[in-house]
């Protein structure tokens, strides 16, 4: 692996803590709980300094681990990103980027409106040199593990930063999607493809049939090729690439998947008593896919392609989803992703 392994007593993360579904307490909660759980990451929460002192003094937490950033104002979920941050010059996840771009801290975590979080992070951050544009990535449940994979997820990007992305974008955002699976998921080759309409090469639009002919060259990646949609659940690859369009659309489908199941399962169980014996059978599977589709165990997604780790938490996170997007934060600036990420792009 790239660099060396940064120690994590020297790692700080800046917390935006307003914004999300839940307000401040559960994003506090959260960052209280990291300070436990892995004392040696400090958080430095950003926010209204009034509403978290309140919510500390309610939660447990080591207080040598946490500082606080005032900052009055926010982005609110149906707010338009641009706009609001031109109104709102001290609105916090502008501030905590801030806070990261001058090395206050080594990354953000945000569960506020996904689009301030990419604008502001443009704003403050530099691209990675060989990245043209940024990477929304999107860590998605699969069927099980696979290989050295230590995990049941695997990873979909783009899903919504770059609409129309072309050939080298793609080809960076393989590179990106493969230095973070090889961290996060501590898996050492992770299989790599492109989303397409076939498996063979020549399938596709121009961009994606180009992107293919480029990797298939490239060291250091273990690109396998096309995938079609079909594939995408089975877990066949580990990180699959799109550009933002398509992606978003994937995801999209993906999050409904759990809640139409256990939609037809409340159905079921009120309608037959032999219904309910059968779904009694498939508990276990039911469970299965409650698991490995809880967002709240990877913590949140990654803005790949920065020269700043930036984790965007699930809007409806709390406490736990919290602590864990902290924790993966931590775990890519130990481990240097954007070295590592660099360094893939210069192969």
């Amino acid at each position: 692996m790239a660099g060396t392994t940064q120690e994590l007593k020297d790692i700080t993360i800046a917390f935006d803590v307003m914004g999300s579904d839940h307000g401040p307490e559960e994003v506090v909660r959260g960052a209280a709980q990291l300070s436990i759980e892995a004392p040696h990451i400090h958080a430095l929460l950003v926010g209204d300094r009034e509403l978290i002192d309140a919510a500390l003094a309610d939660t447990k937490h080591r207080a040598e681990q946490i500082s606080v950033q005032h900052a009055p104002d926010f982005v609110g979920m149906d707010e338009k990103p641009g706009e609001a941050l031109a109104r709102k010059k001290n609105a916090s996840v502008a501030v905590a980027a801030q806070l990261v771009a001058d090395g206050e801290a080594q990354a953000l975590v945000s569960a506020g409106n996904t689009g301030a979080g990419v604008l502001a992070c443009a704003r403050h951050f530099k691209l990675i040199p060989g990245v043209r544009r940024a990477a929304l990535a999107a860590v998605y449940p699969t069927r099980g593990t696979r290989g050295e994979k230590q995990d049941p997820f695997s990873l979909i990007l783009d899903v919504g930063a770059t609409v129309e992305a072309t050939a080298e974008d793609l080809v960076a955002f393989a590179v990106m999607g493969s230095a973070y699976a090889r961290i996060i998921s501590r898996n050492e080759r992770p299989k790599v493809a492109l989303l397409s309409n076939g498996v063979e090469p020549q399938k596709g639009p121009p961009r994606v049939v180009d992107a293919h002919a480029k990797l298939s060259s490239m060291e250091g990646i273990h690109f396998v090729g096309n995938v079609e949609g079909v594939e995408i659940p089975k877990g066949t690859v580990d990180v699959i690439v799109t550009d933002g369009f398509v992606g978003n659309v994937c995801l999209k489908m993906l999050e409904g998947v759990h809640e139409t199941v256990m939609d037809l399962a409340r159905y079921a169980y009120k309608e037959k008593l032999r219904w309910r014996a059968g779904l009694a059978m498939l508990s276990s599977g039911i469970q299965r896919i409650k698991d490995i589709t809880d967002w709240e165990q990877y913590g949140g997604a990654p803005i790949l392609g920065f020269d700043r780790i930036f984790i965007k938490a699930h809007g409806r996170s709390k406490a736990r989803a919290i602590t864990n997007a902290g924790k993966v934060a931590a775990k890519a600036v130990a481990h240097q992703l954007g070295t590592t990420i660099q360094e893939g792009l210069a192969k």
